[in-house]
């Protein structure tokens, strides 16, 4: 599907502006194994709840739960209308989908969001802030875009910490609480672009932990950075907040040193198209194997509560409710 883009992040605190190339599609059909990751599932692209004033705000115990949503498609804010039959909140962060790694006319890479992101972000007051209110995370996805640039090919730390001081001002300026790395669709080589290099994401991974002290870095296991983080020191995957398996209806967890099991996601779940057993099955197995994580994509407009609730029961011991 192609996608209608437009300039839309302005990293604000940086001194450049961010002009695309070539408009392109955000995703495309990705590589790796025969399950759906973020291409095929998106077509070409702890929280505390509410609680009464003089009480305690609803909780619950068990693994974070991630939402990413189609912002093509789907509104961000639904997230927020999910709760458990306490109050709590059914998802813990929620991902906007997605920015892209563009170049530029110098071949640097630049942030850059098409106009449905973009729309999201500027409507912050209506699809950010109600969601940050109940204690629900926000955070920006940014990942390829069929030019040549990505997470995997920075050619120097200096490069590497200019695209991560555009990201964490973009951050800053619209009061998001992390960003999301997704190391697809960047076509490395095309237009004699650099290959990836083992020691890029790693580079980008420290810059941003650097320039987002207490903010969220969670990683979408996919790409030559998944290969490069394999192999990297302990001490890089200690900067990452969360790590989470691409390949939805299937359950695997990411191998990154320094990463232990309370911050992973074995369990990748497409609400729109992981039959319901699947994800119960993996919600069962998540608890059962002691990963901290519980990642979901695809949630869409409307109620899907019946679909919800079933893993939240296994998660939670409580039923999802759609408000």
């Amino acid at each position: 599907m192609q996608k209608s883009m437009k300039i839309g992040i302005v990293a604000a605190l940086v001194a450049m502006v961010a002009a695309p190339m070539v408009p392109a599609a955000a995703s495309a059909a990705p590589g790796g194994p025969a399950a759906a990751s973020h291409g095929q599932g998106h077509g070409n692209g702890h929280g505390h709840g509410h609680g009464r004033p003089g009480h305690s705000a609803p909780t619950k115990s068990g693994p974070t739960s991630i939402a990413y949503v189609e912002v093509n498609n789907d509104e961000l804010r639904n997230v927020g209308r999910y709760t458990l039959e306490n109050g709590a909140n059914a998802f813990d962060v929620a991902i906007i989908f997605a920015a892209n790694i563009n170049r530029d006319a110098d071949g640097d890479a630049v942030l850059y969001a098409n106009e449905n992101v973009q729309r999201t972000l500027d409507q912050a007051a209506t699809q950010i802030r109600p969601l940050q209110a109940k204690g629900i995370k926000v955070t920006l996805s940014v990942l390829g875009n069929h030019q040549g640039t990505g997470l995997a090919n920075f050619t120097s730390k200096a490069d590497a910490r200019d695209f991560a001081a555009q990201v964490s001002a973009t951050v800053k300026q619209y009061g998001l609480d992390g960003v999301d790395l997704d190391d697809e669709y960047s076509d490395y080589g095309v237009d004699g672009t650099p290959q990836p290099n083992d020691q890029s994401i790693g580079w980008l991974v420290s810059a941003l932990r650097a320039d987002m002290p207490g903010k969220i870095i969670s990683f979408y296991d996919i790409g030559p950075s998944s290969t490069s983080l394999q192999q990297e020191k302990p001490s890089i995957g200690k900067k990452l907040d969360y790590a989470w398996n691409p390949y939805y209806g299937t359950y695997t967890a990411p191998q990154i040193p320094g990463v232990p099991k309370s911050k992973l996601s074995a369990a990748a779940v497409d609400i729109q198209n992981t039959p319901v057993a699947t994800a119960v099955s993996f919600a069962e197995r998540t608890k059962a194997d002691g990963y901290g994580v519980y990642m979901t994509y695809n949630l869409p407009d409307g109620d899907v509560s019946p679909y919800v609730s079933q893993f939240t029961k296994v998660l939670y011991g409580q039923s999802a409710v759609y408000r």
